[in-house]
């Protein structure tokens, strides 16, 4: 993560940036030092932050500069929607499953940070669910093992989780008729959030409403679609189905938000911006 005054030094040498990337880099690396909520968010690449800007050759002048990233995580945009009350630790990152996040030490990052008051966003499913992707694939049973330690654990340290449901993808067949791509992953969850008595947002069915209602073609306008030229991460153009760009990321923010609400968190709903 770019330190404030690396991110200046940056912004001052590109011409391309423009004030909104400006202004919501600095929101989101910032941390806010008298924030008296905290919540932890640990799941894949559809919750984490993402890059802001990257190096990358301008095809015409030859010359290196700083162009927008434009992927973006829902977990790294939730900042927008809160007061200056609570802080975000996002641990989510890009390829992980439950398993792997314990694996690679991410869980005992997080443990060791949460105190007695803090809140705990879990969401995994995407790669859990990708048999054909053996470094990360989690089968049903170690998957409900992994979700009850962490709530377990989290409970023990007198934090409050929450479980998510994975966000869907956007995969609609020849006849527009969404399909789904998580299996029984999504109920396994779901039970983990039942049997352990805690606070459940249904981030798949809030997501796959959104979908369908918006339909195959206008779904596309949430994740990362990109003509060949319109940026130059991507100078061939990209076609992302299950990542967003920066609209896509605030609406699934707004959709935990509206979970928080329905679910009467109060202590997290009395901090959302007006």
């Amino acid at each position: 993560m770019y330190s404030v005054q690396l991110c200046v030094q940056k912004i001052k040498i590109t011409t391309m940036i423009n004030k909104r990337n400006i202004l919501c880099f600095l929101l989101i690396i910032s941390t806010s030092l008298f924030a008296q909520k905290r919540i932890f968010m640990m799941g894949d690449s559809t919750m984490a932050n993402k890059l802001i800007f990257k190096v990358v050759n301008d095809n015409i002048s030859g010359d290196s500069i700083f162009e927008p990233f434009p992927e973006k995580g829902w977990g790294q945009l939730l900042p927008a929607f809160l007061t200056e009350n609570v802080q975000v630790k996002n641990y989510a990152k890009n390829g992980r499953s439950s398993r792997t996040f314990i694996g690679e030490g991410l869980w005992q990052q997080v443990i060791d940070g949460l105190q007695s008051g803090d809140y705990l966003v879990i969401q995994f499913g995407h790669n859990d669910a990708s048999k054909e992707k053996v470094d990360r694939y989690t089968t049903p049973e170690e998957y409900v093992r992994n979700f009850t330690m962490f709530v377990q654990e989290a409970k023990a340290k007198g934090a409050k989780p929450i479980i998510c449901t994975s966000v869907a993808r956007r995969r609609f067949d020849q006849n527009g008729t969404f399909q789904d791509s998580h299996g029984e992953y999504l109920d396994l969850a779901r039970n983990v959030a039942i049997s352990e008595g805690i606070p459940m947002i249904d981030m798949y069915e809030k997501s796959k409403e959104v979908l369908t209602r918006l339909g195959d073609e206008k779904s596309k306008s949430l994740f990362l679609h990109l003509k060949p030229g319109e940026n130059l991460n991507f100078p061939e153009g990209k076609i992302d189905n299950t990542h967003f760009n920066e609209r896509g990321a605030l609406l699934m923010a707004s959709l935990f938000l509206e979970g928080l609400k329905e679910q009467n968190i109060t202590e997290l709903t009395g901090e959302i911006k007006e």
